[in-house]
């Protein structure tokens, strides 16, 4: 198929790397702008627009997906089918339709569950016990089109975003392939969603990402987990701003409850050059095992202490 392509985030590159391993020509690919980036703010291209730019493939950028002279754009490509992979805005009907094929998303979850920007962070924070990857026809309407392909994936305990990334973007690759040979034979099944069913995830920013020690251990272990590596999980010691990662439970006791702490939540109960922060929470407490200072990288928890004395008994905010 000729194939025109529709992302930002390297979470399309799995895709874009297996279609063109399956004999998929990639005639265009369309990705945001170049966004300032880094410390130093330059702009940077897109992963897919280097993906691209290495493949030799035509790139348009667009402000916004619209308008007479894009349409043409498109139309010159003359693609069969339009994969629109963390693209990131609702197309137009003009463009949806354009292709003979028409055009379908991969999405990282098994909708109707989590449509919206961020399901790989919100189904480890909401507490999942799976996740997993949708095919489904795109329709001028966030994510709910319906779908051809669905494929779940377990959430392990120690799962984070950035490892469930990179899972359901290798599982988006296989389910996107056997898709487009269903298409191609005339065999897909469409299935419509259950609209009543359906669960949001929207987008997270720093601020959503601000870590309330009110809440139990777990569900703070959740937040970290789910946030990690973007857009980090964050908390103040004494007005500067630390990033948690690394989370663990402490050991419960027999009647399946967490000892409570007996000290504030978000009071750092231990701080041992060897163990690790301890940490109250609203119920029960909670290890982390690295943080990120400041403008400094991201280091061992344990490295960080032996840098600050007297830290237990002072209380993250």
């Amino acid at each position: 198929m000729r194939v025109l392509f529709w992302g930002t985030p390297d979470f399309g590159l799995p895709s874009l790397d297996a279609m063109r391993a399956a004999g998929h020509e990639i005639v265009g690919v369309v990705t945001n702008p170049d966004r300032p980036a880094g410390r130093g703010r330059r702009m940077a291209a897109s992963p897919v627009k280097r993906w691209a730019m290495e493949a030799g493939v035509a790139v348009l950028q667009p402000e916004h997906p619209r308008g007479t002279a894009f349409l043409g754009a498109l139309q010159e490509i003359a693609p069969d089918i339009s994969v629109v992979v963390a693209y990131g805005s609702i197309l137009s009907e003009e463009v949806l339709d354009l292709p003979r094929y028409g055009s379908i998303n991969v999405h990282a979850s098994l909708l109707p569950e989590l449509r919206g920007a961020a399901p790989i962070n919100w189904a480890i924070i909401r507490g999942h016990a799976e996740s997993g990857v949708t095919i489904m026809r795109m329709v001028r309407a966030l994510d709910a089109g319906p779908w051809l392909e669905q494929t779940p994936c377990p959430i392990a305990p120690e799962t984070t975003a950035g490892t469930l990334f990179d899972t359901l973007g290798n599982l988006g690759a296989t389910a996107l392939l056997r898709c487009l040979d269903e298409l191609e034979a005339g065999r897909a099944v469409e299935t419509d969603q259950d609209d009543d069913a359906a669960t949001y995830a929207p987008k997270l920013d720093r601020e959503t990402a601000r870590l309330d020690w009110s809440l139990d251990a777990k569900d703070i272990s959740r937040w970290i987990r789910g946030c990690d590596p973007w857009p980090a999980a964050w908390t103040t010691l004494e007005g500067e701003a630390i990033q948690c990662f690394g989370p663990r439970l402490e050991p419960v006791s027999q009647d399946g409850t967490a000892p409570p702490p007996a000290s504030a939540p978000g009071t750092i109960l231990d701080a041992y050059p060897r163990e690790g922060l301890r940490v109250a929470t609203g119920d029960g407490a909670l290890r982390i095992d690295e943080v990120k200072p400041a403008g400094r990288r991201r280091m061992e928890a344990v490295e960080w202490i032996r840098g600050h004395r007297g830290l237990a008994g002072v209380r993250l905010l």
